[in-house]
């Protein structure tokens, strides 16, 4: 699997970001390529933290997470995101796809 399925992953299912302060004129761009750059590094299948996927992404915690929440929607292939706890607050996340195979 490649970052083009992300982005093409059906033909019927097309990006599409909502939000009461989305702006597709100021935020389209930004919010597809941080998504473009959360699912490169998180389609090699293996737990990352959010930090960790901060400095991959050169995002923000807080950005990556709500990509990770995207990709979780349908629109934006409906992937399953694990969650497992490392110590106190500080957690993992892993990839799969939508039928539960690794990708």
């Amino acid at each position: 699997m490649n970052q083009l399925d992300l982005f093409s992953h059906s033909p019927r299912t097309r990006l599409r970001f909502d939000g009461d302060t989305y702006d597709p004129a100021k935020d389209e761009h930004r919010l597809r390529t941080e998504l473009g750059r959360v699912w490169t590094v998180m389609s090699d299948g293996k737990w990352h933290t959010l930090a960790e996927l901060e400095w991959r992404t050169e995002g923000s915690q807080a950005g990556v997470s709500a990509r990770l929440r995207d990709l979780r929607k349908h629109r934006f292939g409906g992937y399953l995101v694990d969650r497992k706890r490392i110590v106190g607050g500080l957690y993992e996340y892993r990839l799969r796809r939508p039928d539960g195979r690794t990708l």
